[in-house]
């Protein structure tokens, strides 16, 4: 029950995955909860993020998919792709989901509020729909991210953002993509086996910067191999309209790109914009996102914040592990630290990337000597297709203790091999631990298994080829 001093035990600002599991957690103690969301409940990953990104991902491989049925006997007739269907597709899924959502925070007996909310005070929390300030014992920022919009680029109104791919009434023809971090290369992807024509402009020297320099440059190549153009080490001085209805990007090394949406994925900022933070004592860091101790604790007083709204991790599982954690330190007396060393991520591009522990470099860095093993093949099942994909597998290990810390895998599933060798990375497996291990055959897998001697070594710092 809550204290009579205030009207709720622990008031949550932001209804995404974070925000709901720490209201559902605490409100199943029996505690009086609150929660408020002013856009739709599941956040960025849920209703236009991750989820919807997948189901697009998917449509986006059918082109591909038909054409490889040829090598196997099959005779696919006359096809075509209609964007509208599969937007709808994806908001029923989408309206689903939230409903699902909110029904659980409901049967948690959580309170739920249709609001924008922000800090009035150390304890006080004021509802914009209504006008009303409400109380609570503890406060947790859950507000998440938001796109970054580049104001500073001239004709910026005129571009869209991931929040507005999802909702284009049809497919472009052609789009140019500004970036090179995972939401633009999974974007460029996505368009491209859907028909449009992409080009990426990155200012930096090679796509998908922080990832395993083999991965990038793999899939680079793999992604021209299908049509993408990438500009690195360029980017947009300005968008124009031109008289006929379309866009022109002009590029900073000169020259520009005509197209029909011009999209900028320039990276996310945290959503502390006006939230109030500064009327508690809310510290926030130089990127704006709020500053918190290794509980995530605040600078203020009786507030935690957790998810992208830090600077910690944007991660959606991340943020519901730090949720579990919050409540295991505030409501339950067993402080948690949360655990974010080596955790597995993907990039769903085509191929796909899955990545646990250090790359290479980082690995380089903080190991004497490292082995490096490092395979490339044609997946099998394009033995029969004929097409010219290549897949990755790579093992970064510390020579002097045998500990594999660092797995690295483009290709077919790449994501779900992520999660398997993220167990065996967490848990500090050793490259005998993997050789003892019985291969499965025939798979991709199995090359992870059978990767006996080094590919080369890495002596402080620099490469020695056995």
């Amino acid at each position: 029950m809550a204290t009579r001093a205030f009207d709720y035990d622990l008031f949550v600002i932001g209804g995404g995955s974070g925000g709901v599991r720490a209201a559902r957690r605490t409100a199943a103690l029996g505690r009086r909860v609150g929660i408020a969301e002013e856009y739709r409940y599941g956040g960025t990953c849920v209703i236009r993020g991750c989820v919807p990104k997948k189901l697009l991902v998917y449509a986006s491989q059918f082109s591909e998919t038909f054409e490889d049925a040829a090598g196997y006997g099959w005779t696919v007739g006359e096809r075509s792709f209609d964007w509208a269907k599969l937007i709808a597709a994806k908001d029923r899924e989408i309206d689903r989901l939230e409903g699902v959502y909110r029904r659980n925070l409901d049967r948690s007996g959580a309170e739920i509020f249709e609001s924008r909310a922000v800090i009035e005070g150390p304890h006080a929390v004021r509802l914009l729909k209504t006008d009303t300030v409400v109380t609570a014992e503890r406060i947790l920022i859950a507000a998440g991210g938001r796109a970054n919009p580049f104001a500073d680029l001239p004709g910026a109104e005129l571009c869209i953002t991931s929040n507005e791919a999802f909702h284009l009434e049809q497919l472009p023809g052609e789009i140019v993509i500004l970036g090179g971090g995972y939401i633009a290369v999974e974007f460029a992807n996505i368009f491209a086996g859907l028909g449009s024509r992409v080009t990426l402009v990155y200012r930096g020297t090679e796509i998908l910067g922080g990832f395993d320099d083999d991965l990038r440059q793999t899939l680079h190549t793999s992604m021209e191999k299908r049509g993408i153009r990438i500009l690195c080490n360029d980017t947009l001085t300005g968008v124009e309209r031109t008289p006929d209805g379309r866009l022109t990007a002009k590029l900073k090394s000169g020259g520009s790109l005509d197209a029909d949406q011009v999209m900028l994925a320039v990276g996310r900022l945290p959503n502390t914009l006006n939230l109030g933070c500064e009327a508690a004592g809310v510290e926030l860091d130089e990127k704006g996102a709020v500053r918190i101790d290794d509980h995530s604790k605040t600078t203020a007083d009786g507030i935690w914040a957790i998810g992208d709204i830090t600077n910690r991790l944007q991660l959606t599982p991340v943020a519901i592990h730090e949720a579990m954690c919050f409540v295991d330190t505030v409501f339950l007396d067993r402080p948690t630290k949360p655990d974010i060393e080596t955790v597995p991520t993907a990039v769903f591009s085509h191929p796909e990337i899955g990545t646990v522990g250090l790359t290479e470099t980082e690995a380089a860095k903080r190991f004497e000597e490292l082995e490096v093993y490092r395979t490339s093949f044609k997946p099998m099942r394009h033995t029969l297709t004929g097409r010219d994909e290549t897949m990755l597998m790579k093992l970064v290990v510390d020579a002097a203790t045998r500990v594999v810390v660092g797995a690295h895998v483009l290709g077919p599933d790449a994501g779900e091999l992520a999660q398997v060798l993220g167990i065996c990375v967490k848990a500090r497996l050793t490259k005998d631990d993997f050789d003892r291990t019985m291969a499965v055959h025939p798979t991709a897998a199995e090359e992870l298994v059978t990767m006996y001697e080094p590919t080369y070594r890495v002596r402080g710092g620099k490469t020695i080829d056995d």
